[in-house]
């Protein structure tokens, strides 16, 4: 006998809520706080990414949209598949649908009548008490489902008539049939292409992001993932260039052209390529354009620490005064904004309950040495050291030292 499943809806990866320009890292929640909840209910716990073969993933989704026992459905940053497959439950299954989102995320108009669970997301991770608590309130809901058929879908509650959809049982079994073989599934791809970038191997992370894209060609997450680990792969300045280019033809092919995260890796390619092309200032001009795109969308403090990092490299190759001028004040100009927003949020009691503080603590501690304020920015640097993986440490770490070459080199021909 097949074990009652719990198909899992929601975005795979970080998202950033384009509302509120939040990120969130999705796969944190079905980690942490979903899959142990189902599974110790007694089900099978499955979300898309998990389904073996990429050919069937459509087939196998709306299967289980008609049939399986629950679904749960995450709809934090408002992800549109999410969403589409809500919709798509609550037409063909008059009950067990749940729905969660992390606080920050604003119910739209059409489920603003519909029970909808909140958690608190940190951005990076969900911290430990709330992830129980919420693993604690799926239990409880779930349990309730079993021994309840209890209406929660607006289309059936308001057409009284309306008729369920029948799927042949034969055919439901064949298509689910596969999912218990997991080796290959893209979930089981990315988490081992995550654990290589946390080794720093990003050319074996590589191969495991590309048969994700392989899977789900239209995921911009999976895709942004491979063109980082692309151009961070270790190479002479000769294969860098080459990788640089590679990483920018992946973004290229990206949909989504208003995606802050798409503009951060564009603007962190382009400052490289400045870099290896120094006299090409058309590399620096191209890196501000793409960072202060990404800064004006959603105002992270980490793409506009970069942001003021390429004015600084632009003064340092410029030989207008005027313009050498106008790239210093623009970047002391960008960091005092930030030291200041930065200040009253880092100053809290639990500021490291603050979702995407690592990266906050980071640009912070860059802004205050930048502004020559160094004993705070110790302080700070040590807190982000305490949270942060090999590599980004190394990211860290190498950009503080080009910044201070840079902004000496810079006082010396003032």
């Amino acid at each position: 006998m097949m074990n009652k499943i719990c198909f899992v809806v929601m975005g795979f990866g970080t998202k950033t809520d384009p509302a509120t320009g939040t990120s969130i890292d999705l796969d944190k929640t079905y980690q942490n706080v979903i899959k142990p909840a189902v599974v110790e209910c007694g089900f099978e716990c499955v979300r898309a990414d998990e389904v073996k073969d990429s050919a069937l993933i459509d087939r196998s989704m709306y299967a289980l949209l008609i049939r399986a026992d629950v679904v749960i459905a995450d709809i934090s940053t408002m992800n549109p598949n999410a969403l589409y497959e809500l919709g798509v439950r609550h037409a063909v299954k008059p009950q067990s649908t749940i729905i969660i989102k992390a606080e920050s995320t604003t119910i739209p108009f059409d489920i603003n009548h519909t029970r909808v669970f909140s958690y608190k997301h940190l951005g990076d991770d969900i911290g430990v008490d709330e992830a129980k608590r919420m693993q604690s309130l799926l239990k409880e809901k779930m349990e309730f489902i079993k021994s309840n058929s209890i209406v929660d879908s607006p289309v059936y509650e308001y057409l009284h008539t309306l008729e369920q959809p029948h799927m042949d049982e034969g055919e439901y079994l064949e298509i689910v049939g596969a999912l218990a073989e997991k080796n290959q599934s893209v979930f089981a791809l990315t988490e081992t292409a995550k654990k290589h970038m946390e080794n720093k191997e990003f050319g074996d992370a590589i191969k495991y992001w590309k048969k994700a894209v392989e899977k789900c060609p239209n995921e911009s997450y999976y895709i942004q993932q491979l063109a980082l680990c692309t151009y961070k792969q270790e190479a002479n300045d000769e294969y860098k260039e080459i990788y640089l280019n590679d990483a920018l033809q992946l973004l290229n092919n990206l949909k989504e052209t208003n995606d802050p995260e798409t503009y951060g890796l564009r603007g962190a390619i382009y400052k490289r390529l400045s870099k290896l092309n120094s006299r090409n200032i058309a590399y620096i001009d191209r890196a501000i354009e793409c960072y202060e795109k990404g800064y004006m969308i959603n105002f992270n403090p980490y793409t506009g620490e970069n942001l003021a990092f390429c004015y600084n490299f632009k003064e340092s190759i410029v030989e207008n005064e005027e313009e050498r001028v106008f790239c210093r004040v623009s970047a002391k100009k960008i960091r005092e904004k930030i030291y200041e927003n930065l200040s009253q949020i880092l100053e809290l009691d639990d500021y490291k309950k603050i979702p995407n503080v690592k990266w906050m603590l980071a640009t912070f501690a860059s802004c205050c040495y930048a502004l020559g304020e160094k004993e705070k920015g110790d302080k700070y640097e040590n807190a982000f050291m305490e949270m942060s993986i090999a590599w980004e440490q190394d990211t860290y770490m190498q950009q503080k030292r080009e910044l201070e070459t840079l902004l000496n080199n810079n006082k010396k021909k003032s």
